[in-house]
């Protein structure tokens, strides 16, 4: 019992101790989520006021009087329309407000035909009615252009369709109702518009030119990084814990990898967007493209940065033989790269001269520097034929082991009947595949070994792979320029001067900032 007192006081303590540093967790939470991002608080501020505003509906005698209770679908399209951009907010009330106006007045011309005729058979009409409108409106959602544009104005007439024919049925002031209804919806689009685009309004087009600059700037100073830890004192061995989630690099070319949806999303809600200064009618459809250039392009600096993880390491004499091309190399493509990212974020065309002569110099060098060491790569014969008589070694070893062990089973034999010797024989043959599978999974990882491990070239191949890879960035940065330079051609960026810009080169690796916008609502109310 005195045990069992003293464990129950051991958790209430550590209870206690718990509860007293939630207030603590909960203002360092709010305080790095607002710091993340102002805009955000701004956002909760234009929400709350939205609501007040469409509150006013309920809390104003008069207004209710003249609206009465279906006030509350205003109070629920604030909820529901009210977006982090204004982008999004115009998406999400135009197809609110075109949905409920064509469902309504669909729904009026099939009451207007249907209350013409019996009781009966204005029953089976509305049932018809409702089967083929949500049938085929249904179907249309599944057009692509109908689905990436007005998927949420479907939903809407659907749902206002259905509402108005079958309450016409049974209520004879449906009319009332749905004017009522589509009075407050326009009441609660109106003030997330206003609220939207006149209140610090965010625009969708600038998130995704900003986002796209960061990613440029992300991919330049990952391979700086991956590089000058390559060729740094200790390279980091692969480590039994996952711990890529606290590695900047990979936090940086992750965000590139996974930016398609929200790049694809931002293009969508630009394009609602009215033109506010001179460079938002840009074409956001170039932006998707080129995001979808440097994923590509993030793909060989997963690679390049899984070289420093590697089982196999090159020795540290060996790739200081290699390291003045290499970051000579890094350097100028990451200088491309930022080059890219200032074009963009300040609306010219990149510099004639992005692709300099220094950047030609270090590929000759490094290919000048791997071809000055051809023993580190090929090996000499004397070693060449010592590392075949050890390979031909180990494979002997293992095939007298294997005859061995089929003679030892081969010489078990039993003086009992026939009949039990067949009944056991399935039992020894599963022996024998377990004893000689088990076997074998000691003996490959040791000839695994004796292979690597004996091949003198197998030092300077992990430097191979990695040189490869550093090589591929050149050839897929082309690919990067040639879409930044349509971008601008169609967006009519401003001519380059010289001297207008000049590119910082920074060796440590940014923190990159991800815009997490609001969850929207899926909800159709």
């Amino acid at each position: 019992m005195g045990l069992g007192k003293e464990n129950l006081k051991i958790k209430m303590k550590s209870l206690a101790e718990k509860m007293k540093k939630i207030p603590r967790f909960i203002w360092q939470t709010t305080w790095k989520v607002g710091r993340e991002d102002p805009r955000r608080a701004i956002h909760a501020f234009k929400v709350g006021m939205s609501l007040t505003l469409v509150s006013l509906l309920y809390l104003i005698e008069p207004l209710f009087d003249s609206i009465g209770q279906n006030a509350i679908w205003a109070v629920m399209t604030v909820v529901v329309v009210l977006e982090f951009t204004a982008g999004a907010t115009l998406c999400k009330g135009l197809n609110r407000g075109l949905g409920t106006l064509l469902a309504g007045s669909l729904a009026f011309g099939i009451e207007y035909v249907a209350k013409e005729t019996g009781h009966v058979f204005r029953a089976i009409f509305i049932g018809t009615s409702v089967f083929v409108i949500g049938g085929a409106a249904t179907y249309v959602r599944f057009f692509p252009y109908v689905k990436k544009n007005y998927d949420y104005g479907v939903v809407i007439f659907m749902l206002t369709f259905n509402l108005i024919t079958l309450s016409s049925f049974r209520v004879s002031n449906v009319l009332k109702i749905a004017h009522e209804r589509f009075l407050t919806i326009a009441i609660g689009c109106g003030v997330c518009l206003l609220m939207s685009l006149l209140v610090f309004p965010n625009w969708s087009g600038e998130d995704l030119h900003n986002s796209t600059v960061s990613k440029l700037d992300c991919i330049a100073s990952c391979i700086e990084a991956c590089v000058n830890e390559y060729f740094s004192e200790a390279v980091k061995e692969a480590a039994d814990e996952d711990e890529s989630s606290e590695d900047p690099i990979y936090r940086g070319y992750k965000n590139v990898l996974d930016s398609k949806s929200q790049d694809e999303t931002l293009a969508l809600h630009a394009s609602w967007e009215p033109r506010h200064s001179r460079h938002c009618k840009y074409p956001w459809q170039q932006y998707v493209k080129l995001g979808a250039v440097l994923r590509r392009f993030g793909y060989t600096v997963v690679a390049l940065h899984g070289c420093l993880q590697t089982e196999i390491q090159t020795p540290k004499y060996c790739r200081a033989l290699f390291k003045d091309p290499c970051v000579r190399l890094a350097n100028e493509v990451s200088k491309a790269l930022k080059e890219l990212a200032n074009s963009i974020r300040n609306h010219r065309h990149c510099s004639p001269e992005i692709l300099s002569d220094h950047l030609h110099e270090a590929l000759h060098d490094l290919n000048k520097a791997i071809k000055s060491q051809p023993r580190l790569f090929l090996g000499s014969n004397n070693n060449q034929a010592k590392n075949m008589l050890a390979i031909a070694a180990a494979h002997a070893r293992q095939k007298q082991e294997k005859e061995n062990h089929g003679v030892s089973l081969s010489s078990v034999k039993t003086d009992s009947s026939a009949l039990r010797e067949w009944k056991s024989k399935s039992f020894q043959d599963d022996q024998q595949y377990s004893r000689a599978g088990e076997r074998n999974k000691v003996l490959r990882p040791q000839l695994s070994k004796i292979a690597i491990t004996s091949l003198e070239f197998s030092e300077a191949l992990p430097f191979a792979a990695f040189a490869a890879l550093l090589v591929e960035t050149v050839a897929r940065l082309d690919n990067v320029i040639e879409e930044v330079e349509e971008l601008g051609r169609i967006a009519c960026f401003k001519e380059f001067k010289p001297g207008d810009d000049e590119v910082v080169i920074n060796f440590e690796t940014p923190k990159v900032h991800v815009q997490s916008h609001l969850p929207s609502a899926d909800g159709a109310d």
